[in-house]
C-alpha cells in the first residue's frame, strides 16, 4: 500500500503551548493547561474547568502584528498554528505547486458574535464580527494570512471529528492527484455559547477531567489549533523534504445512534477503525499505541473501551487521551492529536492518561498513567464527534 501521505510540518497551539515544542514539553513533564475561566465572562465561570490557551487576544494579536479587534479568538489562533506548519515544511512560496487548506471549526467566530450581536446596527464598525460568524470565515481568513491566492480552501464541520476529517480529505485529495500540498488541521476558541450549550449536556466537570476512571465526571472544554501540511512523493522527492511522518490510513463513520451519544457498543467506533485498518493495509496487531478520543464523559470511554476490545479481539494496544492535558478542544481535537501523534512517533513515546486513578468496572483494559519510552511505528488515533461521526487516523513513522 505504499508509505502513505507525507507529512512535513506541524504546528499547534493549546492550553499547555504556544508552539509544538512547549507542547511537547507539557507532555513529557506533566504540565496540564486545565483550569478555571480567565477570557471570558459567564455565569459559569467558577463551576467549571478548562484548557484555556494562556494569552489574551491583544496578545495574539500582536504576535501575529494583527490590527486589534478586528479578528475573532478562532482565526488568531488558527494563523499562529498554520504558520508554524508552513514554516517548518520550509515552504517560501505557497503558490508554487496545486496548494489546499482544509480547515475544522465548530464555533467559528461565534466568540466575537456574541459579544457584539446587540451592537450591529448601532456600531457598524464591529458588523464584521457579526459577518463573520460562520465556519468559513475563519478558514478563508487563515487562508490568507499564510498567503494562498488561488489553492482549493474549505471547510469542515462535523463536531468534535471536523479536524480528522480535514485531514482525511486532504489525503485523499493528494493521492487522487487532485493536489500536491494541502494544510490540514482544526481550530476552535472557547465561548460563552459553547460553554452554554455542553452545560445543559450535563457532561461539563468542575474538576479535572479523568479520561477512562470509573469515577469520571465530565470533560473539560479546551481550545486550540493545530495544523499538518501533507504532501506528494513528487514534491517531496523534488525538494529532498524532511519527513516527520506518514497519513498511512484513515476511515470515517457513522452509527446514527443519537444526536450527542455515541453507540454504547461503539459501533461507529469499530466502522472507523477498520475502514482506516484497510486503507492502511493494515492488521490490528500491527498498531504500536491508540491516541484515544478519550472525553471523560461516562458514555464516550464507555463506547471507546468496548470498541478497543472488540476491534483488537480482546488483545488492545497500549492507550491512553491526552485531554487531561488540554481539555476536549472539539473541531481541533483530531489536529492536536495528530500532531501529538507524529511527536510520538518522532521521539518513540507514550504520553500518560493524567488523573486516572480507579478501574472501569465494564472492561478490563486501562491506559498508561506515566510517559513511557517505547520504540513506536504506528500510531491509532481516534475523533468521535456528535451525531455519530468517528473518524480515525494512522500514522507511521518516517522511514
Amino acid at each position: 500500500m505504499g508509505a502513505g501521505v507525507a507529512i512535513t510540518g506541524i504546528g499547534i497551539i493549546s492550553a499547555i503551548g504556544g508552539n509544538v515544542s512547549e507542547n511537547y514539553r507539557s507532555l513529557i513533564s506533566g504540565k496540564i493547561g486545565i483550569d478555571k475561566i480567565t477570557q471570558i465572562e459567564t455565569v459559569h465561570k467558577d463551576e467549571i474547568m478548562v484548557g484555556e490557551i494562556k494569552d489574551d487576544n491583544p496578545t495574539l494579536e500582536k504576535r501575529l502584528k494583527f490590527l486589534e479587534n478586528q479578528n475573532s479568538r478562532t482565526v488568531l489562533i488558527g494563523c499562529i498554528a498554520a504558520q508554524e506548519a508552513v514554516e517548518q515544511a520550509g515552504i517560501l512560496d505557497i503558490n508554487d505547486v496545486r496548494t489546499g487548506f482544509i480547515s475544522g471549526t465548530t464555533v467559528g467566530g461565534m466568540d466575537k458574535s456574541e459579544q457584539y450581536f446587540y451592537d450591529y446596527f448601532d456600531r457598524p464598525e464591529v458588523r464584521q464580527h457579526i459577518t463573520g460568524l460562520h465556519a468559513g470565515d475563519s478558514t478563508k481568513k487563515i487562508a490568507d494570512h499564510i498567503g494562498l491566492k488561488e489553492g482549493f480552501v474549505t471547510t469542515i464541520s462535523t463536531a468534535c471529528s471536523s479536524a480528522a476529517n480535514a485531514i482525511m480529505l486532504g489525503a485523499r485529495m493528494i493521492k487522487s492527484r487532485q493536489l500536491d500540498r494541502v494544510i490540514v488541521g482544526g481550530t476552535d476558541s472557547l465561548s460563552k455559547f459553547t460553554i452554554n450549550g455542553f452545560k445543559t449536556l450535563m457532561i461539563l466537570s468542575d474538576t479535572y477531567n479523568t479520561p477512562f476512571d470509573d469515577n469520571r465526571k465530565g470533560l473539560n472544554l479546551g481550545e486550540a489549533a493545530a495544523y499538518l501540511v501533507l504532501e506528494s512523493d513528487a514534491i517531496v522527492n523534488k525538494e529532498n523534504k524532511t519527513v516527520l511522518g506518514y497519513l498511512k490510513g484513515y476511515g470515517n463513520a457513522n452509527d446514527a445512534y443519537h444526536q450527542t451519544a455515541s453507540s454504547e457498543h461503539g459501533d461507529g467506533a469499530v466502522l472507523a477503525m477498520q475502514k482506516a485498518l484497510e486503507v492502511a493495509g493494515m492488521d490490528p496487531s500491527e498498531i504500536d499505541y491508540v491516541n484515544a478520543h478519550g472525553t471523560a464523559t461516562p458514555n464516550n470511554d464507555l463506547s471507546e473501551g468496548r470498541a478497543l476490545i472488540r476491534l483488537f479481539n480482546g488483545k488492545v494496544p497500549e492507550f491512553s487521551s491526552t485531554k487531561a492535558f488540554t481539555g476536549h478542544t472539539l473541531a481541533a481535537a483530531g489536529g492536536v492529536e495528530a500532531v501529538y501523534s507524529i511527536l510520538g512517533l518522532q521521539n518513540d513515546v507514550i504520553f500518560p492518561n493524567l488523573n486516572y486513578k480507579t478501574q472501569m468496572k465494564e472492561f478490563d483494559i486501562s491506559p498508561v498513567t506515566k510517559v513511557k519510552n517505547k520504540p513506536l511505528n504506528t500510531v491509532l488515533s481516534n475523533s468521535f464527534g456528535f451525531g455519530g461521526n468517528c473518524s480515525t487516523l494512522i500514522f507511521s513513522k518516517a522511514k
